[in-house]
């Protein structure tokens, strides 16, 4: 897989591809001209048959109305792209890309990861989730008796089925889950049960293996295939209707345990854009950061890996950690396949929080779903929560790793802060948990591949852990808050070649570093952010000793050399095609 993406990313920094049509992506212009593509084309309005004609008048057919962020979904020869781009009404074009689910099959309870993140707590005081609707936009969610709060299911890829769950059918067994989504793959389910699982199957254990918003209500929205795969037309289709079932479900969070390589600025990639839409409606979007901080294929140690859409400024991006298999959250580290900031293209702090990710035991699919069926071995043990029962293992509970796992970490604590107060905005949200999150960390890590003996370092620096290690119950203690008139969006960094340094750039309304309550060092914490600086412990992250050695000039230009044309990775996010073992153990 790393050969294949540092063939790729040579090929396109030496091809002189900067070149072309600012409106045109630039993995289209290398293409067969009488070959037909998959585009997404973002108007400059949303389209009617005066724009749709504009395309079929070229060859096109539609095949998807993405009005949502202003596009549609055509087929078209590839040798029309270029002219079609120079139309007045156009706003830009990208191939229907493919994402994937971001997990490995690498073990760990549910109850260490909710006591490290004090949800447990959280819990015990009534805050559960209830009257909150959460979508998940995954590969399904298979009901085997954990999850009993699916109140919708409605897929996007085929066959396609949708349907409704009323209260009384949706807590029985599964009798009508026949009309519901199968996840045919095995990751929704997980993710689901991180959500929301009863831990049902569990109670008469050692360990109970609930969910940290138990009490919310799910939508499913199935977006990826048996092999965890789908494209950026489906999941804006599944965001376009999660916003129009904004209402009926009282939906409030999205999460997004996917993603894939960065291809251009996140202002004219059309799956950043349908996630800004989501949050403008109101709706918390939560997406994982990516599993490729071990990536040193271009001499970036893992720098400016992060995955869209998680490298949108204004959505909640999210990196993993180790609980170490411990109740307590003082000995918890870094995930080294956690995907680090910056952002390509943009330079975006990302990611915003980190949160248990590794080895978490949640709920299972069923046995022929793909992750199941291919490793059988990661059914969790008996004996990890059975008592007396020293053989065999759980078909109710499965083992994952990544950063698509400790994604539902934190739209379940999203779920309970809007649950205590349902008035508080995306923004409110985003900023409370940043500022409360935990920021005690080393100053460094280390973890050993258990394949290739391999051994990774990781520097707790702002663009490895963001604002820190996510604290349920201290942001339900919270009381601060921004007002509506002021956004979260993350900030860009900015290299200065002078000083040797790199700053965070703020807009104008943008809370951080405004005010004492916001400022940078508030949030950030004082070991990571110093003024407009931003160190790693005392040492500049970029500057005189860049962090992957100032010898490496082809990973510094990368992240941020004018040569950049491509993203950081042309093999899906965290490797989930081929079920990469990376976990840190």
């Amino acid at each position: 897989m790393k050969k294949t993406f540092v063939l790729y990313l040579s090929a396109f920094l030496t091809s002189g591809l900067c070149a072309g049509s600012g409106k045109l992506a630039k993995d289209l212009e290398s293409l067969d001209p009488a070959a037909n593509v998959d585009v997404i084309v973002q108007f400059t309005k949303v389209p009617t048959e005066v724009q749709h004609q504009k395309v079929i008048s070229r060859g096109g057919v539609q095949r998807k109305g993405l009005d949502l962020i202003k596009a549609a979904l055509y087929s078209m020869p590839a040798g029309k792209l270029k002219e079609l781009s120079d139309d007045p009404d156009v706003a830009y074009i990208s191939p229907d890309r493919t994402l994937n689910a971001t997990s490995s099959t690498a073990t760990m309870g549910l109850d260490y990861l909710r006591e490290a993140m004090n949800d447990l707590t959280a819990q015990q005081n009534g805050w559960t989730g209830k009257g909150v609707g959460i979508a998940v936009i995954d590969s399904g969610i298979t009901n085997l008796g954990d999850l009993s709060n699916v109140v919708h299911a409605e897929s996007f890829i085929t066959p396609t089925v949708s349907t409704s769950l009323t209260a009384a059918s949706s807590t029985n067994a599964s009798a009508s889950w026949s009309t519901g989504n199968t996840d045919y793959y095995g990751h929704g389910t997980h993710v689901a049960g991180i959500l929301n699982g009863s831990g049902r199957r569990s109670q008469n254990g050692s360990y109970t293996f609930g969910g940290m918003a138990p009490n919310a209500s799910l939508i499913d929205l199935q977006v990826l295939n048996g092999l965890g795969a789908g494209t950026d037309s489906t999941v804006i289709a599944a965001i376009q209707r999660a916003i129009a079932l904004q209402n009926t479900y009282n939906i409030e969070i999205i999460n997004l345990s996917l993603g894939r390589p960065v291809f251009e600025s996140y202002k004219v990639d059309p799956l950043c854009q349908a996630v800004e839409q989501a949050w403008n409606a109101g709706i918390v979007v939560v997406v994982a950061a990516g599993n490729d901080g071990r990536d040193n294929s271009v001499g970036t140690n893992g720098y400016g890996t992060i995955t869209a859409p998680g490298n949108d400024p204004y959505v909640i991006t999210v990196g993993a950690m180790r609980t170490m298999d411990t109740m307590t959250r003082s000995d918890d580290l870094i995930a080294s396949y956690s995907s680090k900031g910056p952002t390509m293209f943009d330079h975006i702090a990302k990611p915003d929080i980190v949160a248990p990710g590794n080895q978490i035991i949640s709920t299972a699919a069923y046995s022929t779903a793909t992750l199941e069926a291919t490793y059988p071995a990661n059914y969790a043990p008996n004996s990890i929560f059975l008592q007396s029962w020293n053989s065999g293992t759980s078909q109710y509970y499965f083992q994952l790793s990544g950063t698509s796992m400790a994604t539902p970490v934190v739209s379940g604590a999203a779920a309970l802060l809007l649950q205590q107060n349902q008035n508080l905005t995306p923004d409110q949200v985003k900023a409370r948990l940043m500022k409360t999150a935990s920021k005690t960390f080393p100053t460094l890590s280390t973890a050993t591949d258990p394949v290739t003996g391999i051994v990774y370092t990781s520097y707790y620096d702002l663009f490895t852990i963001g604002a820190g290690y996510l604290d349920s119950w201290a942001a339900l203690n919270s009381t601060d808050t921004i007002p509506a008139s002021e956004t979260a969006m993350s900030p860009a960094a900015t290299y200065n070649s002078n000083s040797g340094q790199v700053s965070l750039v703020f807009a104008n309304n943008v809370v951080w570093g405004t005010n004492v309550v916001w400022g940078t060092n508030v949030v950030w914490g004082t070991s990571v952010v110093t003024g407009s600086n931003v160190v790693w412990g005392t040492n500049v992250v970029w500057g005189s000793n860049v962090v992957w050695g100032s010898s490496t000039v082809q990973g510094f230009n990368v992240v941020w050399g004018s040569n950049v044309v491509w993203g950081t990775s042309a093999t899906p996010a965290g490797e989930s095609t081929t079920l990469t073992l990376f976990g840190d153990k």
